[in-house]
């Protein structure tokens, strides 16, 4: 068997999105995937590593050194923006995440001052339950989401 497919996941301020993602990959996914948990701060790494996350590191060196492990990137939009989070996204993080060369998958939530056109606003739960179904489909796995998201 080869190696288990890595998927990180990028959140900042309290990690409440992040601890949302790692817990409904955990649900659908259980141990076959290995979960990295990027924060821009300790508290959202924290809050993901208590979501049951492999691994967790924290700031803008963990990311630029560790991003590359991954294969998957499932992250709110923020993530690739700079100085987003109210700064707690450096220009640095930015660049890392958005350079990596893994398939990321970004939930379009909305920032300050920027507007999605083409994406209907969406809670939470149905743009996890959509991001959901395309990690699986990059995994290769079928079945569809099986959580209550």
């Amino acid at each position: 068997m080869g190696k288990k497919q890595t998927v990180a996941v990028i959140d900042g301020m309290g990690g409440n999105i992040g601890h949302q993602i790692v817990s409904q990959l955990r649900t659908e996914l259980a141990e076959t995937v290995e979960i990295l948990a990027f924060g821009t701060n300790s508290a959202a790494t924290a809050n993901m590593m208590r979501a049951r996350a492999n691994r967790g590191a924290t700031g803008e060196n963990a990311i630029r050194v560790s991003i590359g492990q991954a294969d998957i990137i499932l992250a709110p939009v923020a993530s690739v923006i700079p100085n987003s989070y109210l700064g707690e996204l450096t220009p640095g993080m930015a660049d890392a995440i958005a350079s990596s060369r893994a398939m990321k998958i970004l939930l379009p939530m909305g920032q300050f001052q920027i507007s999605f056109v083409g994406v209907s606003r969406q809670p939470l739960p149905h743009l996890m339950e959509e991001a959901l179904v395309q990690v699986k489909q990059l995994l290769g796995i079928s079945g569809e989401v099986k959580s209550d998201v």
